[in-house]
Order: C-alpha cells, then sequence, then structure tokens
C-alpha cells in the first residue's frame, strides 16, 4: 500500500515536518480561539501572477506544464509554447480595444483554451471576470452590468446565444468570442500588427495591488457579489500551499506531480489550483465534466498523482463501486470492505499519529483481502497511480475519508471561501486528521468568535465586493474577514466546521441543530441525491430528500424492475424507503437523540440549477427549495 509506506518514510524525515509550525491562542478558560501560521512563501514585493508562463519559458522553456487533450490523445504542451499562446491572445486583445484595467468575462467549462484567455488577460494589464458556463441570461446581464466587462469569450453557441440575450437591453452590449469558433485563433490573427513589446508593458506595469479578478459568490442567499482579488492574493494562496505540499509530495511518494483538472475554472479553488501547478510546474490535463461516466475515462486516460475535488466526486465514486459490486452479486462483499476499510484506517491512522496500537492481524488480513477483491478497483478508476486527494467545498464524511485510505488514496480536506482565494486550512501531508479540514494555510490566522463564527486574516483574505462597500463593512472588521461558517479548533490548531452561521435551525423545544452535519452524511449514502434538513421552530428535525437518477435506474435493475418505472412508484416503494431510512439512521448516528432527524419526505425529481434549487457550485438554495416545497414541509408536522 503506497500511502503506508509514503507516511513511514516521512516521519523518518523529521525536517519535512518541521517546516512549518502552528500557534495557537486560548482564552481565559484554556479554549482554542485561535491558530495561526507563518508563511512560507515570502510576499512579492513587484510582479504578478500574469509573469508565471514568462518565468517559465524563460527558466524552463522545455519542461512539459500542460496536456491538452486532442482527438489523438494528450498533446504536451512546453512552457515557452504555453507562453507564445497566451501572447498572441493577449496582442488579439489588445487589438480589440481591451485597456489597462478592463475587464474580460469568460464564461466556459474547464478546457485548456480557459487557461490561455485567463493568462492572455492578465498579461494585456487586464483583470478576468470568471462566469460559470451554466449560468443564466439574467446571471450573465448581472455579472456583465455589474463588473462593467466590455468583451466576454464563451465556449459554445448556446453561450454565445446566453450572452446575446442577456445582455441585449445593455447599452454597448459587449463584443464576444467564441472558442468552439476559434477564439483563439481569431484573436491571434486579430492581433498580429501588435508588437509583443506592448504586451511586455502592459505586464510589467501590473504590481501585487493589481486587481487579478472579480470572482462572483455563487448567490446561495441573494445576487451574487464580485469578490475582488488582487494579484498578490493569489500569489499569497498558490505559494503557500505549494511550498506546503509540493516538496512533501514530491520527496516523499518519489512521483513527478501531474493532475486532471476538472472543477469549474469559474469557481476560485479551480483557478487558484491551476496558478499553484504553473507555479510548480506541475504537468495539468483539463476536463470539462465532473460527471462520473465522463471523468473516468480521461482519469485512465491521464493518470494522475493526486486530484482536487469536492465531496460529490468521492461520494460517487465509492457509489458506482458499490453499484457494480451488487451488479455482479456482490454488495455485501463491498459493503463488508468498506466496513473493514474505515475500522482498518482508523486504526492504522492512530497508530501512525502515535494514538494506538494500530491494525491487529485479523484487521491486517482482512484489508488485504479486500484490497484485492475491492480496493484494487477503487485505484484502477481513477487512473492507477493516484495517492493524494484534496477534498474542498464542503465536508466529507469521515467514514469515507478513511474508506478512501483503505483503498491507498489519502484524502486531504481543506477548507476556504471566494473571500479567501480558496484554501483558508487546509490537512498538513503528514499530519492526516479525518474529520478535520486542516490547520491554517501558512501566513493565515483563523480565530473563532464568542458566538462561534470562523474569522480568517491574511494574505488571502479578499480587500472588497465590487461596487457593494456595504456588504464589504458587513464581514470585513479589523483585518478579519467573517466567514458566515461556524467551528472549532482543537488543540493542534484543526479547524472542524460544524455548520452555517444563517442556517442553523432551532426547534420550539429550544434545541439550536446544525443540519450541514446531517445533509453531509446523508448525501455520502447512496440512494440519497440532495436532501434539505428542516425543523427551525418546530418540534422535531426532517428531511426534504431527492434520489441520485443513476443510483435508481441501479436500485431498479437489481431488483428486476423496469427502468421504466414512474418516480411516483419508486418514492412509495417500502424498499425504497427502507434504504433511504439507513442512510437516515447513519446521519443519525452524528448527532442527540434530540437532533436528529424524525421524519423524511422523499421528493420526486431533483434539484438543479435549471429549477433555481442549485447554484453552478452545486450548493442548494435553502430558502428556494423550502419554498418550493412549502406543502410537503407542512404536511411531515401534520403526521
Amino acid at each position: 500500500m503506497g500511502v503506508r509506506k509514503d507516511l513511514k518514510r516521512a516521519k523518518q524525515r523529521g525536517d519535512l515536518a518541521a517546516r512549518t509550525r502552528v500557534e495557537v491562542v486560548r482564552d481565559a478558560s484554556g479554549t482554542v480561539r485561535e491558530a495561526r501560521t507563518a508563511p512560507m512563501a515570502k510576499a512579492p514585493t513587484t510582479g504578478s501572477t500574469a509573469d508565471l508562463p514568462y518565468t517559465n519559458a524563460a527558466e524552463a522553456p522545455d519542461a512539459v506544464v500542460l496536456r491538452r487533450r486532442l482527438h489523438t490523445g494528450w498533446q504536451p504542451v512546453t512552457a515557452a509554447a504555453f507562453a507564445r499562446e497566451v501572447t498572441a491572445a493577449a496582442k488579439g486583445l489588445i487589438a480589440a480595444g481591451l485597456e489597462p484595467g478592463g475587464r474580460v468575462a469568460v464564461m466556459s467549462r474547464t478546457r485548456y483554451e480557459w487557461t490561455v484567455l485567463d493568462f492572455a488577460v492578465w498579461a494585456a494589464g487586464g483583470q478576468t471576470v470568471p462566469v460559470y458556463a451554466t449560468s443564466s441570461a439574467e446571471q450573465v446581464e448581472w455579472i456583465v452590468r455589474d463588473s462593467g466587462a466590455r468583451f466576454v469569450v464563451t465556449e459554445t453557441a448556446d453561450n454565445t446565444a446566453t450572452v446575446r440575450t442577456g445582455t441585449a437591453g445593455h447599452q454597448t452590449p459587449p463584443r464576444t468570442w467564441e472558442v468552439d469558433e476559434d477564439a483563439l485563433t481569431e484573436l491571434t490573427a486579430l492581433g498580429r500588427d501588435v508588437p509583443d513589446e506592448e504586451v511586455t508593458k502592459r505586464r510589467t506595469a501590473l504590481t501585487p495591488d493589481t486587481i487579478a479578478t472579480i470572482c462572483y459568490t455563487s448567490g446561495t442567499t441573494g445576487r451574487p457579489k464580485g469578490c475582488v482579488l488582487t494579484h498578490a492574493n493569489l500569489h499569497a494562496e498558490a505559494a503557500n500551499t505549494v511550498e506546503l505540499l509540493h516538496p512533501v509530495f514530491k520527496e516523499v511518494t518519489r512521483q513527478s506531480a501531474s493532475t486532471l483538472l476538472f472543477l469549474p475554472l469559474a469557481h476560485i479553488l479551480g483557478r487558484t489550483l491551476q496558478i499553484a501547478c504553473l507555479m510548480a510546474r506541475i504537468e495539468i490535463g483539463h476536463c470539462p465534466s465532473i460527471k462520473p461516466d465522463e471523468l473516468r475515462p480521461a482519469l485512465k486516460e491521464f493518470r494522475p498523482t493526486f486530484l482536487v475535488g469536492v465531496p460529490y466526486l468521492f461520494e460517487k465514486i465509492h457509489d458506482t463501486g458499490r453499484a457494480t459490486a451488487e451488479k455482479i452479486g456482490r454488495g455485501a462483499s463491498f459493503d463488508r470492505a468498506d466496513r473493514v476499510g474505515v475500522r482498518f484506517a482508523a486504526a492504522y491512522l492512530d497508530k501512525f499519529l502515535e494514538r494506538g496500537k494500530g491494525p491487529g492481524p485479523a484487521l491486517y488480513a482482512a484489508w488485504a483481502l479486500y484490497d484485492l477483491l475491492v480496493y484494487r478497483r477503487v485505484r484502477k478508476e481513477l487512473g492507477g497511480r493516484m495517492r493524494y486527494a484534496i477534498s474542498g467545498g464542503s465536508p466529507l464524511d469521515r467514514d469515507l475519508n478513511l474508506f478512501f485510505y483503505a483503498a491507498g488514496i489519502i484524502v486531504y480536506e481543506g477548507y476556504g471561501l471566494t473571500e479567501t482565494s480558496a484554501a483558508a486550512t487546509i490537512v498538513p501531508p503528514l499530519g492526516p486528521r479525518p474529520g478535520t479540514v486542516g490547520q491554517p494555510v501558512p501566513g493565515t490566522a483563523v480565530r473563532i468568535a464568542d458566538d462561534g463564527e470562523v474569522l480568517i486574516k491574511g494574505g488571502i483574505v479578499f480587500g472588497a465586493y465590487w461596487n457593494n462597500p456595504a456588504a464589504s463593512d458587513a464581514v470585513l472588521r479589523d483585518e478579519w474577514f467573517a466567514t458566515g461558517d461556524l467551528g472549532a479548533l482543537d488543540e493542534d490548531g484543526y479547524l472542524t466546521i460544524t455548520g452555517r452561521k444563517k442556517d442553523i435551525l432551532v426547534t420550539s423545544g429550544g434545541k439550536n441543530v446544525s443540519p450541514a452535519v446531517l445533509e453531509d452524511r446523508l448525501r455520502s449514502r447512496p440512494p440519497i441525491g440532495q436532501c434539505v434538513v428542516v425543523g427551525d421552530n418546530r418540534p422535531f428535525v426532517a428531511a426534504l430528500i431527492t434520489l441520485e437518477p443513476e443510483a435508481v435506474a441501479h436500485w431498479l435493475s437489481v431488483r428486476g424492475l423496469p427502468a421504466d418505472t414512474p418516480m411516483s412508484e419508486v418514492v412509495r416503494d417500502p424498499r425504497m424507503r427502507a434504504d433511504v431510512q439507513r442512510a437516515v439512521d447513519h446521519a443519525n448516528e452524528a448527532v442527540s437523540r434530540a437532533e436528529s432527524i424524525r421524519a423524511f419526505t422523499l421528493v420526486e425529481g431533483e434539484f438543479t440549477e435549471d429549477n433555481g434549487l442549485l447554484t453552478p457550485s452545486l450548493k442548494v438554495k435553502r430558502h428556494a427549495v423550502k419554498a418550493a416545497y412549502a406543502e410537503r414541509i407542512e404536511e411531515l408536522y401534520r403526521k
């Protein structure tokens, strides 16, 4: 098992572990209220993120920094070639009229051209405004108008139509280019008469304090707000995470790091990951989809050594493994492998952290058996070389994390927001602690306010919301950013997120309930799709639950039921309700009886972006769901 050897080797390298230390501050009662870590990367005094392609081209022109997926396979892109493409696109933007400080919106899924365009906008002295490819015309209208973007690059004809519909009423609609219609070729031709020196002049005029991007929040509670992030913010995030993680992974695993990027580049986590990889010259490939059926073939072809994803990805990999086992009559074997894996990983990590004796001979033997039958298949699905993953966006179920560890993949959790340039905390590579989101990223401090709210300070914290001083003043207090999340710090400065401040439910009995704990555990078990826990001013906690379509199809198949069985029959089937009850029981194990889910209702259909119940980053719009299903909620409490 590669990760066990890695941890043993790491333990022998005490110098790696000693590279960063967390300082904790306690209050009068001895409770840890603050954790802070010194920066590992020096803050720049000159230059910007725009310099990265050119630094790489000058220092290692033949180094492969990206791989571009073509019909013939993954084509390597050298540092020198990438810098040339960036320059050509930047010249086209300049020729089109982009002024220094001007804004260019990019509406596209994750693909190679997005990367070229991002750095081209910066090289031309501009600011990038990312837009989710799934955004509606109304959302596009707001982002383009609020940001003042005069140019938009779309991916598809449908995206272009959305932009034109949304901005038709603007006094001056933005000029558009379309990637599927050779936008980069068009920009290259447009800029052929612009001298390279003009790009160099604009790029070198940028400073760390120059605005790099206006990145809009996903808008779970209202209209999206534009987070103003500077080149210094992006550098603080990327450079410190590279210094923290890359030397350890490189020296301990003895692998050349590579990753397949599939997170939306409209999301700040995808953007900063890409910057970090280019900074460290880690090979990047792009995949436009997180859907398991589309992502799996790309993983097998690219064979990354690490991934950065969201809990949804790991949940679906686990669910697919179980569904595959069930189809061949080995569902019970998979369930045993799951239980054994969780016990084995917990025991092994306890030994590594010097908190226990480790797995006994019987548990080792059971793990070895299921490594042959189950775990190696999980590794194969992820390309066969992957040993590490980082999960962010929402908490990952602890047992699911331990299952992947047993399968030979350590999943490190992190926590952050758009306002913190992505990760504010991350589990350090030599200190795995499933169930937490880690310690402060180097150069960052985390404080727990009196009411339990998580506050963050450091170079990663944004400066303001675009055109919204009132919203900025509401969350920025004496250099501390108030996240709206609730959490706690342990003795070693590890943060655990316990819920969202605005989402806390108070039952009529006066019990405070954090729905996030229950919802995260529910989603980690098939056949659950999305869910919303309710109970504010009610006598008990209940849940609205949707079913995952793929899980339903599999459920029907293994029971010999017609594939076109109406969902109205599925949600009433006692066997389905029993399966859902098992997922509810799993969720309830994490809370007291007063906080547990006492009733649930199965909702036909899904929560999606199209019906306005999900944000583009797959977060549930709680208020919208409650409004849409108000009658169903009332029925739960009339029983």
